[in-house]
């Protein structure tokens, strides 16, 4: 009887050691997935940022475009600031060039570090983030040169003047435009001399030697 009591005890005790291994396990497997759930959801939320940045920061360049390209004849120049950009102080009326002054999507804070122009003012911004990003490559072509950089600081929205009219470049180290090659002559185009656009004047008649009269 004794012996049947000890058997049916540790029956029941080996059940239970195995149902509270299966829970651990289970328990296990749901902090993974919920750990995993996390890590995604953060790696979608921070794409969306990267992507509200590009947008962010490309307002602000165009803005700081606009500002420049609507200076006054003889006074070309860069905002001060970027409160310059809600309303142009050069003009008695109300001038916008941004509608408000956007916070950093990275960082959420509206501290905007910015890029000084060599003749004063301001000629670009970019975010004081120093986080990895996580696009590297696949930029549109304004932004070409942030492919490889290595945090978000190194992505700069920087406009720079050229005497056709205004070029936007997207960071810093942005090499200027090449210079136009010289045109290169055709082989037999020095055969020909260049015509002047007014008509040469017609050669002289030759000269008709006169009979020698004779002698006396």
């Amino acid at each position: 009887m004794s012996h049947d009591r000890c058997r049916e005890a540790c029956a029941g005790g080996g059940e239970a050691g195995f149902t509270y291994l299966g829970l651990l396990i289970l328990v296990a497997i749901l902090a993974l997935a919920t750990s995993g759930t996390l890590i995604l959801g953060s790696i979608v939320q921070r794409r969306e940022a990267e992507q509200r940045l590009l947008e962010v920061g490309d307002a602000y360049r165009q803005a700081i475009a606009s500002y420049l390209n609507s200076s006054p004849a003889g006074n070309r120049r860069y905002p001060g600031a970027l409160a310059d950009l809600l309303k142009d102080p050069r003009y008695p009326g109300v001038r916008r060039h941004l509608r408000q002054l956007y916070p950093d999507p990275i960082t959420g804070r509206n501290d905007w570090a910015v890029v000084g122009a060599p003749g004063g003012g301001i000629m670009g911004v970019h975010s004081l983030s120093n986080a990895q990003p996580i696009k590297i490559a696949g930029f549109a072509p304004e932004n070409e040169s942030f492919e490889g950089a290595s945090r978000y600081s190194e992505w700069r929205f920087i406009a720079l003047p050229t005497t056709a009219g205004l070029r936007q470049i997207p960071g810093q180290g942005s090499q200027p435009p090449p210079a136009v090659p010289a045109l290169v002559p055709l082989p037999g185009a020095a055969m020909f001399a260049p015509q002047s656009p007014y008509a040469a004047p017609a050669p002289p008649p030759p000269s008709i030697p006169l009979p020698t009269p004779p002698s006396r």
